[in-house]
């Protein structure tokens, strides 16, 4: 865990909006029988999103990155007996795949120029220094495609429209500061590459 300036606004934000939507849904979602499911599944996303911005390396940062994006497949696909519902939910579940490969690989290529001394952001940030100017760039670009997924920017921004698909409570989640954010956030975290 790693608690700086950049986490803990983006913990307040987290906490905060989640808080707000949790008070929303309470009475949206009252009359609903799925109401104990959908409350794990928004704690859960609530859970994975601090564990994205509270993790102090890439590989925990990832791991709350991919658990965000299962949860969002769960809250855009939550009503399953509508067949629109589940398409939106697996349109947004593949296109964050995309995004997410390259994340990965821009993992991958930061630890071959960095090496297991650069794991944690306070080594990486310490060793960043010994990137070759290449290797740097194509590490930049990747992880700016994961950025571009998870914030559903041009050109990985279709999956958005359609996680209006998920209760209205999902819809402000995903869009308003979290979800969406991660990206802008994963990109100040490794803004010193």
């Amino acid at each position: 865990i790693q608690i700086d300036p950049l986490s803990l606004v983006m913990m307040m934000v987290v906490t905060g909006v989640g808080f707000l939507i949790h008070v929303f849904s309470v009475g949206y979602m009252k009359e609903d029988p799925g109401y104990p499911r959908y409350f794990a599944y928004l704690n859960l996303f609530v859970f994975f999103m601090l564990v994205l911005v509270m993790g102090s390396s890439y590989a925990l940062m990832f791991v709350g990155w991919e658990g965000v994006g299962l949860c969002s497949y769960l809250l855009i696909s939550f009503w399953s007996e509508d067949t629109d519902n589940v398409v939106a939910g697996n349109k947004a579940f593949i296109v964050n795949r995309i995004g997410d490969l390259g994340f990965v690989l821009g993992m991958a290529f930061l630890f071959w120029g960095i090496g297991a001394d650069g794991f944690d952001y306070l080594s990486l940030k310490a060793n960043a220094h010994n990137l070759t100017a290449p290797v740097g760039v194509l590490v930049c670009l990747l992880l700016f495609i994961g950025a571009t997924g998870k914030s559903a920017q041009i050109p990985l921004y279709v999956w958005l429209p359609d996680a209006m698909a998920g209760p209205t409570p999902v819809s402000a989640l995903i869009h308003a500061a979290t979800m969406v954010t991660a990206g802008v956030y994963m990109v100040a975290r490794f803004s010193f590459i």
